[in-house]
C-alpha cells in the first residue's frame, strides 16, 4: 500500500472508531453483523448499501483490509439489519464485480465517503435467507 493510502486507511479507521459506536445505536442505521474471527463475537459494523430482491450489496472501502471482510472469509454467515429489522445470510466476496460502477447503484452519501476514503475497494453481496 502507498503511503498516501496507508494515511487514508489511519484517518478512515481514527475516525470510524469515534463514530461507529454512535452509528450502530441508532436504528435506521444499516449493520453488517459478522463473527469475529479470533474471538467468535458478533461484531456489528455500520455499512452503507442497498437491499435488491434476495441480495444485499455493499461495497468495503478498504478491501480484504477490512476487519469485517476478513471476518467473512473465516465465516460467511453474516446477518444484516435493513430499516431496523434483522436478515440472515451468506456473504460473498466479488473481487470480479467493478466496485465504482457498484457505487453508482448504492446510496450516495454511503458511496460518497466510500469513494473519499476508500483504497482498494470490494464489492460483497449477501444472499439473503428465504
Amino acid at each position: 500500500m502507498t503511503s498516501r493510502a496507508e494515511r487514508k486507511y489511519r484517518a478512515a479507521t481514527a475516525f470510524q472508531r469515534r463514530i461507529n459506536p454512535v452509528l450502530r445505536r441508532l436504528p435506521s442505521q444499516t449493520l453488517l453483523e459478522t463473527t469475529g474471527r479470533v474471538t467468535g463475537l458478533p461484531r456489528a459494523t455500520p455499512v452503507g448499501g442497498r437491499r435488491v430482491g434476495d441480495s444485499f450489496w455493499l461495497v468495503s472501502e478498504f478491501g480484504e483490509r477490512s476487519q469485517y471482510v476478513r471476518n467473512i472469509k473465516a465465516d460467511p454467515r453474516v446477518r444484516v439489519r435493513v430499516r431496523g429489522r434483522w436478515h440472515t445470510g451468506t456473504a460473498h466476496l466479488l473481487p470480479d464485480d467493478d466496485p465504482v460502477a457498484r457505487l453508482r447503484l448504492l446510496p450516495r452519501f454511503n458511496s460518497a465517503a466510500v469513494r473519499a476514503f476508500g483504497a482498494g475497494l470490494l464489492t460483497v453481496r449477501v444472499d439473503l435467507d428465504g
